[in-house]
């Protein structure tokens, strides 16, 4: 897929890209510059990232580990 560079450095996202990684007005993306080329990545909303950790650990289980680094960093 192509796309032109406007004057001003702006490049418009190709709908299927859009379609496909959800990139939505107003969403932010992170370029990184690699040994092939440019990188672009989409850096999600944090409403986007509500429950991706859901049952996959037990509360009890995560209060007991953040006491443990809490208990740890304190000596």
């Amino acid at each position: 897929m192509e796309a032109l560079v406007t004057r001003k450095g702006q490049v418009t996202v190709p709908i299927e890209l859009r379609r496909k990684y959800c990139i939505a007005e107003g969403m932010k993306v992170t370029f990184e510059d690699s040994p092939t080329g440019i990188i672009l990545k989409v850096t999600p909303r944090l409403q986007d990232l509500i429950g991706v950790d859901a049952g996959k650990v037990d509360l009890a289980e995560s209060f007991k580990i953040l006491d443990k680094m809490r208990s740890e960093d304190r000596y």
